[in-house]
């Protein structure tokens, strides 16, 4: 079976038990523990948990399509975040707490995008550690515990990866959407779609999201924990990429795509927020560039060695 065959029962779960109307019911504070059940029940977000430990043993890039697939259906829930955190808990030799986990390289950072991907709890990281705490307004330092020492790297990388790997997901449902809008919405006798402006505006959308997602698939290529590299050119790429795909998508379907009832709005939100979240492209080019002239190895030795990984 090929990871995409993986993923592919997860986006039909998925597609099933969260459409659109309960998205936006989740973003208005609804329940959602029914639909976190079916998600944990499936046994997906043990991924990265080792076989030793009761998981799948999965590699990063295995769990990449599982992470599109959730920001395809703009999931209000931390699937990603929770595939990690489930790990690094296996990895201090301790079992997860089976609620959703939203992760951050901060305290301060989890409070941020709640309406985005609703969650329980928060693991962050604090001076080498990794700490767990309940996501409430009472929440406090003080409420947190100790899960054990942070990952070499840090915790940001591994977020960041799954902030790129949803950022690619959702950038491809939404070029889906669009060439679809398009193809419909007809102007003047015969669909926009045929106009060579609008032709133009999706092929370089296109290429937007292809870029995304060889950038994801380049990151993920890394072992576990990640290297700063890898990450590096998968946030960069995706974040960079992240408005101008949203952009056009709005850009196509006019006034109706900002609308409560269209569904893109939910999908170009989430890539606005992934695109800053644990670091913009800015961010991600500067790390990039400080090991790289920290490398004196050939320009495409770390490339090359992630990708045959």
């Amino acid at each position: 079976m090929d990871e995409m065959d993986l993923a592919a029962p997860f986006a039909r779960m998925l597609a099933a038990s969260c459409p659109p109307a309960t998205v936006r019911a989740i973003e208005r504070g609804a329940d959602y523990a029914g639909v976190w059940a079916e998600i944990d029940a499936s046994g997906f977000l043990d991924a990265l948990v080792p076989e030793s430990a009761g998981g799948a043993g999965l590699s990063l890039s295995e769990v990449a399509p599982l992470v599109q697939a959730a920001a395809r259906q703009a999931l209000p829930l931390p699937v990603g975040d929770t595939i990690v955190a489930r790990w690094l808990f296996a990895t201090c030799g301790k079992t997860a707490p089976r609620a959703p986990i939203r992760a951050a390289s901060s305290r301060a950072a989890l409070g941020a995008g709640t309406t985005i991907e609703a969650a329980d709890l928060g693991l962050f990281e604090s001076e080498g550690a990794l700490f767990l705490t309940p996501l409430d307004a009472k929440t406090d330092r003080a409420a947190s515990s100790l899960v054990g020492p942070a990952p070499a790297g840090g915790l940001r990388p591994l977020v960041a990866l799954m902030r790129a790997a949803a950022i690619a997901g959702a950038a491809g449902a939404l070029l889906e959407a669009t060439v679809r809008y398009a193809n419909e919405r007809v102007q003047f006798g015969r669909p926009i779609g045929k106009q060579q402006a609008i032709q133009q505006q999706l092929a370089l959308m296109a290429e937007h999201c292809v870029a995304a997602r060889v950038a994801t698939e380049i990151g993920f290529a890394s072992p576990l924990p990640p290297t700063i590299e890898a990450v590096a050119t998968a946030k960069a790429m995706t974040s960079a990429a992240a408005p101008l795909i949203a952009a056009t998508a709005h850009a196509v379907h006019g006034a109706i795509g900002i609308s409560e009832e269209c569904d893109i709005q939910l999908l170009t939100r989430r890539l606005h927020y992934w695109r800053g979240s644990e670091g913009s492209e800015s961010y991600w080019d500067e790390r990039l560039g400080q090991a790289r002239l920290a490398d004196t190895a050939p320009s495409v030795h770390w490339l090359s060695g992630a990708v045959g990984r």
